[in-house]
């Protein structure tokens, strides 16, 4: 199913809002992170085509409706399109993103493909399903991608996001990795974006109860309680309760790496004499330097 744009309506009056100063004070301060994250790792640029993929969560709700924003104000030229993979999970609600699209005006299409039955059938009864299911959904996603002409892929990962799949990774694989805001897919086809990198998951829930997305959620497969990053999360929500601005100062450390002061002999030669690799950051660098035409987005 796909549909072209329809007139565009105001966003505050398709959903009926008195728009608070707080409300906007929140929209600016996103735009500002969304678009600080687009130029600091050159995330779009003019001519894109960008494939927005909503899931019907508060977070790719959050990241089509702030691209929406930048769009019409960005110092470059870019098309934006929703997809959507309905993947036949019993009770899902599937007209519920079509006439919200619809109703936003912007081009979408919904993927029409049965994962569901497939990873029921392979994963067995009380494990977690999430693994295969995202990989098949990221294939029918960049499928989708490679025959449409689709330039960037954006996803709507978020800074608290990244920071679990560091310790994910950390805990459970041995490997000292998070998500990266920009990356090529592992064919080398594709170029995936995380604009919400900066942006931190208690802002973007703020932002979905005040904009009344028609929110999908997801536990329809019931795979979700036994889910390593859940224990994950409550692990790092416990640490910013006692410690307010931990899971900030752990982002900003993904962002300032010193690889002479670990221990991977692939990134710095440990045999040579004592000079730091020229790509090195430094500490006190990272993404707090400069202004952009994009961060100053959060400003209009």
């Amino acid at each position: 199913m796909s549909a072209s744009a329809a007139a565009p309506r105001p966003e505050w009056r398709i959903l009926g809002m008195n728009v608070s100063n707080n409300f906007k004070r929140l929209q600016a301060r996103l735009r500002g992170l969304v678009g600080k994250a687009i130029e600091d790792f050159g995330m779009i640029e003019g001519g894109d085509r960008v494939m927005v993929c909503l899931s019907g969560g508060k977070d790719s709700y959050t990241l089509l409706d702030i691209l929406m924003s930048l769009q019409r104000s960005a110092p470059v030229q870019f098309e934006l399109i929703a997809v959507n993979l309905d993947q036949k999970q019993p009770g899902f609600p599937a007209h519920v993103l079509p006439d919200y699209l619809t109703d936003l005006g912007v081009p979408f299409h919904i993927i029409d493909q049965d994962t569901y039955s497939v990873v029921k059938r392979v994963i067995p009864e009380g494990k977690t399903m999430c693994g295969l299911c995202s990989r098949m959904r990221r294939g029918a996603l960049y499928r989708y991608a490679a025959e449409n002409g689709i330039t960037k892929v954006a996803l709507g990962h978020h800074r608290d996001d990244i920071v679990e799949t560091l310790f994910l990774n950390m805990f459970f694989g041995g490997k000292l990795k998070a998500m990266p805001p920009r990356l090529h897919s592992e064919d080398g086809r594709h170029i995936v974006i995380r604009p919400l990198a900066y942006v931190a998951e208690a802002d973007i829930e703020r932002y979905a109860r005040a904009r009344q997305f028609p929110l999908i959620p997801c536990s329809l497969c019931g795979s979700q309680d036994n889910m390593q990053r859940m224990e994950i999360k409550k692990m790092l929500h416990e640490w910013e309760r006692r410690h307010p601005g931990r899971i900030e100062t752990i982002f900003s450390s993904i962002c300032n790496v010193v690889p002479s002061h670990l221990a991977d002999r692939s990134l710095f030669g440990f045999s040579s004499a004592g000079s730091v690799p020229a790509g090195e950051v430094s500490p006190g660098e990272g993404r707090l330097r400069g202004e952009s035409a994009f961060a100053g987005q959060g400003r209009r």
